[in-house]
């Protein structure tokens, strides 16, 4: 006859035997937090599509800035987590197609581009398609992805541009009544001028990363991002206009000092050298 005692025991070494037995649990891939955010940046993109086609363009102009700030977020904790990978290039490109090309591509069209069916359609074509050319150079162009810069305008800051002006001007139409078309007398050069600072190859500031080597090396641009995030924070879509013409601004700028040197001066350029 065997006590409690005794039938305790041998329960608990069978459940040791078991224990060692079982194969050890594999730890959840890093990949999968900033694909998360990745993901989440092309539901915003899908979700500002779905609202824009039900007339809800303020909304749908909104998705699509969060749908910036996921794109945001999934590089910032690739490069946190130490998990970038092949898959989460692709990935992101494909995101970035739909959130930022496709959904502002649509927003245009519905905000005033629809009056003028054939030009229109190709008009509001151009950010995706641009866009599309944009995330391919840079997904063969393995060089870009370690400098400073961004080589041509990303398409996320295109596509918050274009929020952006929606947002700024929705309920300011009257300002564009006495212009020859209205509002696409100016609509028509902004998305022109940015489908083509796309597929250019002008330098545009890159979100330095934390560590202490980048903060240490970019302090003054580091400082000015952050001067960006305050406006935004306090002036909503007003600030999102003044933050991202002048970073627009600003490439341009830098790009037309670039390409002064380099038609005017006989020295050749200095490999490497960051041009801000």
């Amino acid at each position: 006859m065997k006590y409690p005692i005794q039938k305790w025991k041998k329960f608990r070494s069978r459940r040791k035997e078991r224990k060692k037995k079982r194969r050890p649990r594999k730890p959840i891939p890093r990949i999968v937090v900033p694909s998360f955010f990745t993901l989440m940046n092309l539901f915003c993109g899908f979700l500002a599509i779905i609202s824009i086609s039900e007339g809800r363009l303020f909304f749908g102009a909104w998705l699509i800035v969060f749908a910036g700030l996921f794109d945001a977020l999934d590089g910032f904790m690739a490069r946190l987590s130490n998990a970038t990978s092949q898959f989460g290039i692709e990935l992101d490109s494909i995101s970035d197609v739909v959130s930022f090309g496709v959904a502002p591509g649509f927003l245009l069209y519905t905000f005033g581009l629809a009056e003028m069916p054939l030009v229109g359609i190709i008009l509001s074509a151009l950010p995706p398609l641009c866009g599309a050319v944009r995330l391919a150079r840079y997904n063969v162009d393995t060089q870009e992805s370690r400098k400073d810069y961004f080589k041509g305008l990303p398409i996320p800051a295109q596509a918050i541009m274009i929020s952006a002006f929606y947002l700024t001007f929705y309920n300011r139409l009257e300002m564009f009544l006495d212009l020859k078309y209205g509002l696409n007398t100016v609509l028509i050069p902004v998305i022109v001028l940015l489908s083509f600072l796309m597929v250019s190859t002008i330098p545009f500031d890159k979100i330095p990363s934390f560590d202490k080597k980048s903060v240490k090396k970019h302090k003054g641009k580091l400082a000015l991002f952050i001067f960006y995030g305050i406006l935004i924070l306090f002036f909503q879509e007003v600030g999102l206009m003044i933050v991202f013409s002048a970073f627009v601004l600003k490439g341009i700028i830098i790009g037309g000092i670039l390409f002064y040197r380099e038609a005017f001066s006989n020295g050749p350029d200095i490999p490497g050298e960051d041009p801000f």
